[in-house]
C-alpha cells in the first residue's frame, strides 16, 4: 500500500496507515458501497477533529492509491462529503476540511419526506441532462451567455447578501447554461419544470439559515466553478463541475431522509 506524500497536514498522518483491503471487506459484509465507507471514514474523522478546520485532504491519485479504490469511488465520496457540509473543493487547488457543521441534523417532515422522493427523481434527470449541457455550452458559449451567466451569480451574491431569497436567480444561471448550448430543447425543457428545479424551493428544510449559514455560499462557489470552465471552454471541466454541483444537491437531500427516515422508525419502536 503506497503512503501518501509529505505535504499532508500533521492531522492527516494517519491516512496512510489506512488499509484499503479493509474498507472493501466492511462493503461486503453489509449493504454499503466502497463510497459509503470512505466518506463515512473521513467524515468520522472530521468529526473526531483528527482533521480539522483547513487541512487539506490527500489528492484523488493519492487516495484512489492508499485506499485501494478506483477513481469513481473516490469523487462519489468526496461528493457526499460535500454534501454534508464538512468539506470543499477549490478548483485546481485541492479539497478542504470545512468548519464544524451544526450538530442539529437535517430533518424533513412527513409532507417533506414524501416530497423529496420526487424532487431526487427530478435531481436524477437534471444530472443527466445538465452534464451535458454545461459541455455543450463550454463548446458553443458566445460573449452574451457569459454575460447572462455572470449577471445571475452576481445577483444571487447580492440576495444571498442581503438576507433575500435566490431561487430565481439559481434558475438564472441554470438557463443561461441551457441556452448557451445552442439547442432550444434543453432550455425548453429546464423552463418548463421551473423553479420547482430548484429542491430547496419545495423542500424549505434543506436549508435553513440558522442551522447552515454557509449552504447557500456553497451552493454559489459550485456554480461560479461551471462558470469558470465554461468560460475557459474547457467542456471536461463544464460536465464535472456540474455533476458534482448536482450530485451534492442529490446527496443533501438523502441524508435528509434517512435521517428523517432513522428517526421516525426509532419513535415508532
Amino acid at each position: 500500500m503506497s503512503t501518501l506524500t509529505s505535504e499532508l497536514p500533521q492531522s492527516a498522518a494517519f491516512l496512510s496507515e489506512v488499509d484499503g483491503s479493509a474498507l472493501r471487506s466492511k462493503a461486503s459484509r453489509g449493504s454499503r458501497s466502497l463510497a459509503n465507507l470512505l466518506s463515512e471514514d473521513f467524515g468520522q474523522k472530521i468529526r473526531q477533529g483528527l482533521l480539522h478546520e483547513g487541512d487539506k485532504l490527500p489528492t484523488e491519485s493519492e487516495l484512489v492509491r492508499s485506499y485501494d479504490v478506483s477513481r469513481t469511488v473516490v469523487r462519489e465520496a468526496l461528493s457526499k462529503l460535500q454534501a454534508a457540509g464538512l468539506v470543499e473543493t477549490r478548483h485546481g487547488i485541492g479539497t478542504f476540511v470545512l468548519p464544524a457543521p451544526e450538530s442539529a441534523a437535517l430533518r424533513l417532515n412527513a409532507h417533506e419526506l414524501s416530497e423529496s422522493v420526487d424532487v431526487l427523481a427530478v435531481l436524477e434527470l437534471r444530472i443527466s441532462l445538465e452534464t451535458e449541457a454545461a459541455g455543450l455550452a463550454a463548446q458553443r458559449r458566445e460573449a452574451q451567455h457569459l454575460q447572462a451567466m455572470r449577471v445571475a451569480l452576481q445577483e444571487f451574491e447580492h440576495h444571498f447578501a442581503l438576507g433575500n431569497e435566490t431561487v430565481s436567480q439559481d434558475l438564472a444561471f441554470h438557463l443561461s447554461i441551457a441556452q448557451a448550448t445552442g439547442n432550444r430543447y434543453f432550455q425548453e425543457i429546464l423552463q418548463h419544470f421551473g423553479t420547482l428545479l430548484i429542491p430547496r424551493n419545495r423542500i424549505a428544510s434543506i436549508h435553513a439559515p440558522a442551522r447552515d449559514p454557509d449552504y447557500l455560499r456553497r451552493v454559489n462557489r459550485e456554480h461560479e466553478e461551471i462558470y469558470a470552465a465554461i468560460e475557459r471552454q474547457d467542456a471536461d471541466s463544464a460536465r464535472a463541475a456540474m455533476r458534482i454541483h448536482l450530485t451534492n444537491s442529490r446527496e443533501r437531500l438523502r441524508l435528509a431522509q434517512r435521517w428523517s427516515q432513522g428517526t421516525e422508525s426509532g419513535s415508532a419502536a
